[in-house]
């Protein structure tokens, strides 16, 4: 991948990087406030446990989601973006656009996804040989 382009997907993961640790900080700042306020009633009780598992398991997503915001970014670094980790071959550039944090090109992750289908319906555990 030529060096205009890394810029153009390290521009474009910096910015989704900030974006999520901004919307993380909300997150958490909104569950402390949450947690400031007296709900002597059940029904509140429960509704309010309901809303912060909920803001928990978002703020889950998020944190995976930096983590592999963060590994791409150390792909660009070390000259290894943009290139499958299971083939070895490019990752096409619409791939990328799509989905900029992926590892695998469209041919590797199918093939994936057809094992875990199969074992699936077999009724095995899917052993996954590929980073997702």
């Amino acid at each position: 991948m030529d060096q205009e382009k890394l810029l153009y997907f390290k521009g474009l993961l910096e910015g989704q990087l900030h974006a999520l640790i901004q919307e993380a900080e909300k997150t958490v700042n909104g569950m402390v406030q949450e947690r400031n306020g007296d709900f002597p009633d059940p029904t509140d009780r429960a509704s309010l446990e309901s809303d912060r598992n909920f803001l928990l398991r978002i703020k889950d997503r998020e944190r995976k989601l930096i983590t592999k915001v963060e590994e791409a970014l150390d792909r660009i670094e070390n000259g290894t973006y943009g290139t499958c980790e299971s083939c070895g071959k490019p990752i096409s550039e619409k791939r990328l656009m799509v989905r900029p944090v992926t590892t695998e090109c469209i041919e590797c992750k199918t093939e994936e996804e057809q094992k875990e289908r199969s074992e699936k319906l077999r009724g095995t555990k899917p052993k996954s040989t590929f980073p997702s």
